[in-house]
């Protein structure tokens, strides 16, 4: 018997699940019971369309519901969907704060249902073997991509601090590159990160920042430094390199201590079947439980609550040649150059960088993220 799933957020990104309610639908896995959206969408034939994700959950009863929806609307829909009955797939980063996790924790707790986290590349079997190779080093993560200007004008919410009085969970480092910043997190096994030091800069007039800089110190000492933009000609795809180990998150290649090249390492596993399975089979584990993803939310809330991001000086930005927009000169070697030493750009001689901000982080990994691990 098929298992009846809807979508909440079918829009946007929501798309990218209706890909996948629609293979799983054709195998024959799932019913597709329901979609949602604040703005019209054309649902397949058959699927009932809803506007208010209540009435989808009321009239459709799904068994397991997606939340595909901006983050600072998560935790109230989850919520209901959990106090529905059904098991849930939230989209990433899945809360806005520490008490918000402790929040919906306890409500998984409470209710019983499950909840998958939606890192997809944590599925990633180039993540996995190089978990198990497990090389030591410094942690580095890098990144420079390019979004026009009109990347801030896809959604109300995009480029902004706050919306309606809610901070707004956007930025280059929690948002495009999460996923880099959750594999780096899972990479460095048991982390606890202590202390946080932050540069975030914007290269154009939004209230977040496109250019992010972030230097994690756990209790054991070890670090995490982080380096990406969105704001560069070059394009380098975001890597996660641990002493000679070199990870290329979004095309899952990788090169291991004592290999002269990368090498594709194809595989990655599907959170949504992932989830079927361990409903199924409790046997089988879930990739992304809600309670692993407890450091990304501490240091998402710690990076959002931040100051306001410096603007770059006009003096070292320069229109894009496809237009839509400016590039920072030389961001793509700075990115590379701060997640390969550890050192800011404040601490690399950068003249227009600013004193990082430094916060510690209260919540780190807890014990039973530790075991899942």
């Amino acid at each position: 018997m098929s298992t009846r799933v809807a979508l909440i957020g079918a829009g946007g990104h929501g798309q990218w699940h209706r890909r996948v309610l629609q293979r799983l639908s054709d195998e024959g896995r799932i019913e597709v019971a329901g979609f949602c959206d604040r703005q019209p969408v054309e649902p397949p034939d058959g699927v009932p369309f809803f506007t208010d994700h209540a009435e989808l959950l009321r009239e459709t009863k799904p068994q397991v519901v997606v939340i595909c929806t901006p983050p600072h609307t998560h935790l109230p829909i989850a919520l209901d969907v959990l106090d529905s009955g059904a098991d849930l797939l939230l989209e990433k980063p899945p809360v806005m704060s520490s008490a918000e996790h402790d929040r919906l924790g306890a409500a998984v707790a409470g209710t019983g249902r499950i909840v998958q986290v939606g890192f997809q590349a944590l599925g990633s079997a180039a993540l996995a073997e190089l978990c198990v190779a497990a090389p030591a080093g410094p942690i580095g993560v890098s990144g420079a991509w390019w979004r026009p200007d009109s990347y801030y004008l896809r959604a109300p919410w995009a480029g902004r601090r706050a919306i309606a009085g809610r901070p707004v969970l956007d930025g280059a480092l929690v948002n495009p590159f999460a996923h880099a910043l959750m594999q780096s997190l899972v990479v460095a096994d048991g982390f606890r990160p202590a202390l946080m030091e932050l540069e975030r800069y914007r290269s154009r007039e939004i209230e977040t920042d496109d250019t992010t800089f972030l230097r994690l110190t756990g209790e054991d000492g070890r670090q995490i430094t982080a380096a990406v933009t969105l704001a560069s000609q070059v394009f380098i795809a975001g890597e996660i390199s641990v002493g000679d180990a070199v990870l290329e998150y979004p095309t899952d290649r990788l090169r291991l201590p004592g290999e002269t090249t990368s090498r594709e390492v194809p595989g990655r596993a599907g959170l949504l079947e992932n989830l079927l399975d361990h409903r199924r089979d409790s046997g089988v584990p879930l990739i992304a439980p809600l309670d692993r993803t407890r450091t990304f939310t501490a240091v998402a809330e710690a990076v959002v609550a931040a100051p306001p991001p410096a603007p770059i000086p006009q003096s070292v930005l320069r229109p894009h040649p496809d237009g839509g927009g400016m590039v920072v000169t030389g961001i793509d070697e700075l990115v590379q150059r701060v997640a390969s030493t550890g050192r800011l750009p404040s601490e690399c001689g950068i003249t227009w960088a600013v004193d990082p901000h430094r916060v510690p982080i209260e919540k780190g990994v807890t014990h039973a993220q530790a075991q899942h691990r």
